[in-house]
């Protein structure tokens, strides 16, 4: 008999030229034909941003594809596991293997609350970035469409 076990794989978080600026484990939740669920935990020093507070050992649940121009973390305070809200990443397609997620961040970001506000996040990072024509314009569709994924409550948690 086959028992599931615990998969703990590696994030590579890529810039939008594919350079790793980040890096962390994350364990398997679930995978699909097109997507994969982790669970991570936030792993530098506390950090600010003004419309919420990232604290060393939030739990992040966090959704990949690759077949969207998106990915999703849901974010859980370390202390009482509450939802602070959806950190949403328009980003090329990841790249999903047994060991490994890569993603090619292309720094525009979405924040959602809880209560249902949204923010678009580093606009001028975006609007910065040597992409394509046909890469900028996916982005730009990929927000709007996340936005309204966002404001219909259908962010995964």
């Amino acid at each position: 008999m086959n028992e599931p076990h615990i998969n703990t794989l590696t994030v590579f978080k890529l810039d939008h030229a594919g350079h790793a600026v980040w890096q962390y484990p994350a364990r398997t939740l679930e995978r699909g034909p097109d997507y994969v669920r982790l669970e991570a935990y936030f792993n530098r020093d506390d950090v600010d941003l003004g419309y919420a507070v990232f604290r060393r050992g939030d739990r992040f649940i966090e959704t990949f594809y690759d077949d969207r121009w998106y990915n999703v973390f849901a974010v859980y305070d370390q202390d009482n596991d509450a939802l602070k809200g959806w950190y949403c990443n328009i980003c090329r397609p990841a790249e999903i293997t047994e060991t490994a997620v890569r993603c090619d961040d292309l720094a525009l970001d979405v924040w959602s609350s809880p209560a249902g506000q949204t923010l678009v996040l580093d606009e001028d990072e975006f609007d910065a970035l040597p992409i394509t024509a046909e890469e900028r314009s996916r982005a730009l569709e990929t927000l709007a469409s996340l936005l309204a994924i966002a404001q219909s409550g259908q962010l995964p948690r």
